[in-house]
C-alpha cells in the first residue's frame, strides 16, 4: 500500500483525523479526474482557511515541478472534497497576480513551511482556491427527493456558474478600464478564474446532457409516447447547446484583446440562450420526474 493511500484510508476511517506525519495538520482528500486518463484520482493535502474557502497549494514540497493533482484540476476544474467526516463538490480556481499573491501570503503566516518551500524553487507555487458548489440560500430544493429535484439541483448549479462567469468578465473589463498613465493596462488576473468556471459548467452541462440522452429521454419516451415532439426538440438543443459551448470557450478564450462593449453582448446573447433552454427542460420534464425517487431504490422483487 502507497503512503498516501494509508494516509487516505485513515482520514476516512477516523472521521478526517490521522497521525504520523500529518498528526495535528489540516487535512484534506481532493479527488480530482484525470487529464488524460479521465479516473479519478485523491490526494491528501494540507489546508489553509481563507474567509468562506479552502486553499491548497501546488507546493509539491518544493520541487521543480507543479504536482499531478494541479495539472488535472486545471484539465477538469470540478473536484470533490471530504473534510473531517464531510464531503462535498468544488470548483478549483487557481488565483493569479496580485491576488495570488495575498493569498499566498495569508497562507504563510497560518503555515510558514509553504514561504519555505517557495524559497528551495525558481516556480512560482500555485494557489488554489476550492469554491464549494453548494447553492444561494433560497435557490433549488431544500433536499433532493426526486428525479425532478435533482434536475432542479444540476440547473441552479449551472445557472449560478453562468452568473460566475459574467461578474468575472464583468470585472474583468473594469479592471482594464481603471488603468491610467501611459502604457497597456496590466491584464487583470482573472483569465484562470473565467477559465475554469466556463471549463466546469461546460463539462458538466455536457455530462448532463449526455445522460440525458442515453438514458433518461429513451426512458420517458417509451413511459409518454405523446411527448414525442418534446424529446426530439430537447435533442436538437443539445446539439445547439453544444455548438453554444464551444462559441463560449473561444469567445472567453480571446478575452485580451475583446472589444468589451462586443464581448459583453455576444456573452449576454450566449447565456440568454442556455438559460432558454434549461428554461424549456424544467417546464417539459418537471411534471414527469416529480413522482420518481431520488436516488433510486433497489429493483422491484419479482412475484
Amino acid at each position: 500500500m502507497s503512503f498516501n493511500q494509508s494516509v487516505i484510508d485513515e482520514f476516512r476511517a477516523n472521521q478526517g483525523k490521522v497521525g504520523g506525519y500529518f498528526e495535528g495538520s489540516d487535512l484534506l482528500l481532493l479527488t480530482v479526474t484525470g487529464a488524460k486518463s479521465g479516473e479519478e484520482r485523491t490526494v491528501p493535502l494540507g489546508y489553509v482557511r481563507h474567509d468562506e474557502h479552502l486553499l491548497v497549494i501546488g507546493s509539491n514540497l518544493g520541487g521543480p515541478k507543479h504536482p499531478d493533482w494541479y495539472h488535472n484540476v486545471l484539465a477538469n476544474p470540478l473536484v470533490q472534497v471530504e473534510i473531517g467526516a464531510e464531503s462535498f463538490e468544488a470548483v478549483a480556481v487557481p488565483a493569479e497576480g496580485e491576488r495570488r499573491d495575498r493569498l499566498f501570503a495569508h497562507v504563510v503566516a497560518a503555515e510558514p513551511g509553504y514561504g519555505e518551500y517557495q524559497e528551495n524553487t525558481s516556480r512560482v507555487l500555485p494557489v488554489v482556491v476550492l469554491e464549494r458548489s453548494d447553492p444561494a440560500p433560497g435557490e433549488g430544493p431544500a433536499e433532493v427527493r426526486s428525479l425532478a429535484d435533482k434536475l432542479v439541483e444540476v440547473h441552479v448549479w449551472l445557472r449560478g456558474q453562468l452568473r460566475h462567469v459574467s461578474a468575472e468578465v464583468d470585472a474583468y473589463f473594469e479592471a482594464v478600464a481603471a488603468h491610467q498613465g501611459e502604457g497597456s493596462a496590466p491584464a487583470p488576473g482573472l483569465g484562470l478564474q473565467i477559465r475554469q468556471h466556463c471549463l466546469a459548467f461546460c463539462q458538466t452541462l455536457e455530462i448532463h446532457h449526455t445522460g440525458e440522452d442515453a438514458h433518461m429521454f429513451p426512458a420517458l419516451a417509451a413511459q409518454n409516447p405523446h411527448l414525442k415532439d418534446v424529446f426530439e426538440r430537447l435533442r436538437t438543443e443539445h446539439v445547439t447547446v453544444a455548438q453554444l459551448q464551444h462559441e463560449l470557450s473561444v469567445l472567453l478564450a480571446d478575452i485580451s484583446g475583446a472589444d468589451p462593449e462586443r464581448f459583453r453582448k455576444e456573452l449576454a446573447r450566449m447565456s440568454q440562450e442556455l438559460n432558454a433552454h434549461l428554461d424549456y427542460e424544467e417546464e417539459s420534464l418537471l411534471p414527469l420526474l416529480s413522482e420518481i425517487p431520488f436516488p433510486p431504490g433497489p429493483p422491484a422483487a419479482a412475484a
